[in-house]
């Protein structure tokens, strides 16, 4: 069950948001094998002056279309992430037309017992039937 957060400038459409949710959900669908209904994303829009980055960094050149991802997911392996990384840049170079310079992707792995949805607790494997908490 990853939670997707994408901070992205104001100023966009609505279907330039939805093309970078889209491509990043296919990207770990085919990446890390979740299911279709695994869709759990926000995406945030900023003024200029609250997106904070370095224009140019390690010689690389980002443009006002930049966007920040952050993939909030129980472990997985390096082949794995390496693979969506590739996936994601692949999916948003093609729609909605973001540059590979212009994509910042940070994956955060929390421990299983991390996560809650549902009234159960979530395994990267499905659901664990422990009860998530305890009535008294």
């Amino acid at each position: 069950m990853p939670l997707v957060n994408i901070s992205l400038r104001k100023g966009t459409t609505a279907a330039y948001r939805r093309a970078i949710a889209d491509g990043i959900h296919q990207a770990m669908m085919d990446a890390m094998q979740i299911p279709a209904d695994d869709r759990f994303q926000l995406v945030y829009e900023h003024s200029p002056e609250n997106m904070i980055q370095d224009r140019m960094f390690f010689g690389i050149e980002r443009s006002e279309k930049s966007i920040f991802i952050q993939i909030v997911v129980n472990h997985r392996d390096l082949s794995q992430k390496m693979k969506v990384y590739e996936l994601i840049v692949g999916n948003l170079g093609k729609d909605p037309g973001l540059r590979k310079e212009d994509i910042f992707i940070g994956i955060v792995e929390v421990a299983r017992e991390n996560w809650w949805a549902f009234a159960r607790y979530v395994s990267a494997d499905g659901i664990d039937d422990r009860a998530a908490t305890k009535s008294s």
